[in-house]
């Protein structure tokens, strides 16, 4: 059996899992929220990844009943995310692998929750759809890659959310995506937004920026109240996601969609994706906030799956970058 320990701070959220071979030993987080209206900040997302990353490893190695020499491998997000929170965390990966002397991997972050994913729910062989606040993605596998067959050509949908969020002034505890569903849920007017697919591919800057520009007359005018906007822009951004996904099934013959990404953890993209796929006699795959939220766990588990099948990475390569996409990943453990 092996013994993976995944490091994750690409954004807010730093994560320390402890995996053995498929079984979850250890997953503590924490996450860096700043007050309402405001995003986070690299810098400071990275000092709080620094100040809490030694304690949450000691937490993580309790909760598992571990020594650091019972660790295989150490595993570590190399990217996509933000550059200062990737590299606070690779430093100390980097640190612990020379001071316990363990073999590291460099994991993609879009990697780690498509290989949870499917651990947690069991999917074989879906399509995926990968929504997050830096991803969007419709993803599915062939011949040794994850290829993409949409995404955004712009912003993610979480960064959308995050930013309309702002707008409103909402909490961003837990998350400003959540308090936008619960919002949501009392909704009962739809909005007139932007509805933008272009081929496989979807958009979202010119919807947020029509329904930023509309929102305080919208607001003030008692058009519509913050219930009805939050549920306007789910609404809208859904349909646009389940429209390309359906498309990427048909195309692949697909019986299965599995979504993954923090956004997956809406209950109404959810229900919007069952719906879809019960007409066209397939299964929907999701999982609940422990693992659909970025998290430790999903990077130890991908790292264990590259390390299983041959791979680690020289020390000379464990750089991080901000820009390392999904079909860039040699995915040696698939036959």
């Amino acid at each position: 059996m092996v013994v993976a320990i995944g490091f994750e701070g690409s954004a807010n959220k730093l994560g320390i899992g402890i995996m053995r071979d498929g079984e979850v030993l250890a997953n503590p987080r924490v996450t860096y929220i700043t007050p309402p209206g405001e995003g986070f900040q690299p810098r400071f997302t990275a000092a709080h990844h620094r100040s809490r990353i030694v304690e949450l490893t000691k937490e993580a190695l309790k909760i598992a009943g571990l020594k650091p020499e019972e660790i295989d491998v150490i595993c570590f997000t190399k990217g996509p995310g933000m550059g200062a929170p990737l590299v606070s965390v690779a430093l100390v990966s980097r640190t612990l692998a020379l001071l316990w002397n363990k073999p590291i991997v460099g994991v993609n972050h879009c990697i780690g929750h498509i290989e949870m994913g499917r651990l947690v729910t069991g999917a074989e062989n879906p399509t995926l759809l990968y929504v997050s606040g830096g991803n969007t993605q419709i993803i599915a596998y062939s011949e040794k890659k994850y290829r993409i067959f949409g995404e955004t050509i712009d912003i993610a949908i979480g960064n959308c959310l995050d930013r309309f969020a702002r707008v409103l002034k909402l909490s961003n505890d837990p998350s400003p995506g959540y308090n936008i569903e619960q919002l949501a849920k009392k909704g009962k007017k739809l909005a007139p937004l932007p509805y933008v697919v272009k081929g496989m591919d979807v958009s979202f800057s010119g919807l947020l920026s029509f329904i930023e520009s509309k929102a305080s007359k919208w607001l003030e005018s008692g058009e519509y109240t913050q219930e009805d906007l939050c549920f306007s822009l789910q609404e809208t951004m859904f349909s646009m996601l389940v429209e390309t996904t359906e498309r990427a099934m048909a195309h692949t013959g697909s019986n299965e969609v599995l979504i993954v990404g923090g956004v997956g953890c809406n209950l109404r993209l959810q229900e919007m994706m069952q719906r879809m796929a019960e007409e066209r006699g397939a299964k929907l795959y999701a999982t609940d906030d422990r693992y659909c939220i970025d998290n430790g766990a999903m990077i130890a588990y991908a790292g264990l799956l590259s390390y299983q099948s041959g791979q680690t990475t020289p020390f000379e390569e464990t750089w991080c970058t901000q820009r390392f996409r999904t079909d860039e990943v040699d995915v040696t453990w698939r036959s």
